[in-house]
């Protein structure tokens, strides 16, 4: 099996996670230790949390554990998106489509935690 880089859910959070970074550049500053510094961890952690989960498919229950993590850093980006979108910070047509790349990751997600073997 390849490198967690190859997987289209990985490139896909990766991209998320680089245009929700382009995009907070335009959030005010007083947001930059709340609002713009969560989103743009949230939306990392992702990635990182995959990266750490597939190096720990030799362990299914903490491949399982790890990818548990993804999918809850994902589900909190989508509340950050949820407060941006409130404090008028993007529109509603930004507001969609990220939320519509956030649950396709989550299912994408739930996906690979439903049948880890496929993985290891």
């Amino acid at each position: 099996m390849g490198s967690y880089k190859d997987l289209e859910v990985f490139r896909k959070a990766y991209k998320l996670s680089m245009e929700i970074f382009e995009l907070s550049k335009s959030f005010p500053p007083e947001e930059k230790f709340s609002l713009t510094d969560q989103i743009r961890r949230s939306s990392r952690s992702v990635c990182a949390n995959f990266g750490e989960a597939y190096r720990r498919r030799k362990y299914p229950a903490h491949f399982v554990s790890k990818l548990t993590d993804c999918d809850a850093e994902n589900t909190e980006t989508e509340v950050w998106i949820m407060f941006a979108f409130s404090c008028k910070y993007i529109s509603q047509v930004q507001f969609k489509e990220f939320s519509d790349k956030v649950a396709e990751i989550g299912r994408m997600l739930g996906s690979i935690i439903s049948n880890p073997e496929k993985y290891l």
